[in-house]
């Protein structure tokens, strides 16, 4: 375990931004990871937890506490059911997975971050969410002081959402379990449309896995959202903000302001999401209100390559992205009528 103080968290953020923390402790086991929580709670010493940085907006001032690194490793993989610790890199698991011919999380590479992360946000992307394979996520519940695993029936997985996220100051978790797929080396049913035409399939067909994988890695490449130091585009947090959830009123609302501005003729993007309730794009609405590819003059940017990613072009604070992330909500709320949510975690600053 790895202790440092006055230690510097933008290196450990995809935004690279934020000021640095009082202490920075480097776990590489859960007992060490335990421990770490166990102290801080026991001291009332305020407590940040970092795994591969790729969803966290820390403000300029940096985190007066203690930052916890969760850097394990393990990858265990008996037929279709997979264990990953918490510090495993998400991408890299997938790309294992693909190689062994399972199916289920193939669709979710070039996500960064860590496998930990990814029941907290209930990651998903070009129509596979990990809620659909998770089996069990054990974690550190922090109020009852012991190690507990919780079924996915517990975990309370909705779009982009989850008990862990509900309750941030409660779980910590330390492993994922999955449950996927021997299909013979195939995909799951694409679902995603984009993925279906880059395939050259229909929705609900399978193709190779390793075709999938490699699809969505070239899509999300030309959106900026695959990790490149040398790209400042991939300088974010990949999607800043969720797609909106509108109820039934809000969308006819909402629709009536889009006829007003844009005209009878367009359609905005609008997705079942349950009884009552329409799912439309966060990207259509930030670029029909004027903010496009690369909009902004200072540090940060909308990125050149896709309109829902907020990027540091070097040299920026976090106030610099957090004004322009302000002028995004703003200027689509006042279009349209709609608040954008942020997806990143914010530490020590709000949008």
């Amino acid at each position: 375990m790895q202790e440092l103080h006055d230690a510097p968290l933008a290196p450990l953020t995809t935004f690279r931004l934020g000021g640095p923390a009082s202490r920075l402790v480097t776990a590489t086991t859960d007992d060490e990871v335990i421990a770490t929580v166990r102290e801080a709670d026991a001291t009332g010493t305020p407590l940040l937890l970092i795994g591969g940085g790729s969803n966290l907006l820390i403000g300029d001032k940096g985190f007066d506490g203690t930052a916890l690194c969760i850097a394990t490793t393990g990858f265990h993989l008996d037929g279709t059911s997979l264990e990953l610790a918490a510090g495993e890199v998400w991408t890299d698991a997938v790309a294992r997975t693909v190689e062994a011919g399972l199916a289920g999380i193939e669709c979710l590479s070039g996500i960064p971050g860590s496998a930990g992360a990814t029941p907290i946000q209930n990651v998903g992307a070009y129509g596979q969410e990990v809620s659909s394979t998770i089996t069990e996520v054990v974690v550190y519940d922090r109020r009852a002081d012991e190690v507990v695993t919780l079924p996915n029936a517990e975990c309370g997985f909705s779009y982009r959402h989850s008990r862990f996220k509900g309750e941030p100051s409660r779980y910590v978790v330390l492993r994922v379990r999955f449950e996927l797929e021997d299909a013979g080396g195939q995909s799951a049913p694409i679902k995603y449309a984009e993925t279906a035409r880059a395939l050259g399939v229909e929705p609900g067909d399978r193709v190779p896995a390793a075709t999938a994988r490699e699809t969505v890695l070239k899509l999300r490449a030309g959106k900026g959202m695959v990790l490149d130091p040398e790209d400042h585009d991939t300088w974010s947090a990949g999607s800043f903000f969720t797609n909106p959830v509108l109820t039934t009123p809000e969308y006819e609302t909402f629709i009536g302001r889009v006829r007003e501005r844009l005209g009878d003729d367009v359609k905005p993007p609008a997705y079942p999401a349950g009884e009552g309730h329409t799912k439309t794009s966060a990207a259509w609405l930030i670029d029909r209100a004027g903010f496009v590819k690369g909009y902004g003059t200072g540090p940060a940017r909308i990125s050149t390559k896709h309109t829902l990613a907020l990027t540091n072009r070097g040299g920026a604070t976090t106030e610099d992205l957090l004004a322009l992330a302000r002028e995004v909500v703003a200027g689509v709320r006042d279009a349209f009528g709609v608040t954008l949510v942020n997806e990143p975690v914010t530490v020590g600053v709000a949008i």
